[in-house]
């Protein structure tokens, strides 16, 4: 395995963590509401009074990439796998974050920034099993 140095990037890396950070932190000050976009695509599917703020978040994250690219002028995205791949790919992390009440975001970045241990097992379990998909995907169906 190599890594490719030149599309190493810490400052942009570090720029959008902190950003997600922050964001996550804001909709948990003002409207103490925890930043898992799982439940909070899953509060639009189900429409309720009072889920304003989980429609504009949803809406930041799909202007994001477009802003970005009037900003930028490029956006350069290498999907690896077929179509068939990439709805697989997505019903397993649908299910996934059925099964451990929330996503990546909820309990990776929400939950372990309030010390949660429930959010810590669920990461841990996420990191796993995206582990394990890699390799298998990548070293056993590699010629498949």
């Amino acid at each position: 395995m190599s890594i490719d140095w030149t599309a190493f990037t810490p400052i942009s890396a570090l720029a959008g963590g902190a950003l997600i950070g922050a964001a996550a932190a804001l909709l948990m000050l003002f409207n103490g509401r925890i930043a898992g976009i799982s439940g909070l695509v899953g509060r639009l599917l189900l429409p309720q009074a009072g889920n304003r703020e989980g429609l504009l978040f949803v809406v930041g994250l799909l202007l994001a990439p477009w802003l970005y690219l009037l900003a930028a002028g490029e956006l350069q995205v290498q999907i690896e796998t077929g179509p068939v791949g990439l709805v697989v790919a997505g019903l397993l992390v649908g299910f996934g974050s059925r099964l451990g009440s929330g996503c990546t975001s909820g309990h990776g970045v929400c939950g372990l920034a309030r010390l949660s241990p429930r959010s810590a097992v669920a990461t841990l379990s996420f990191m796993g099993a995206g582990f394990v998909c890699v390799y298998i995907v990548r070293h056993l169906l590699a010629g498949v």
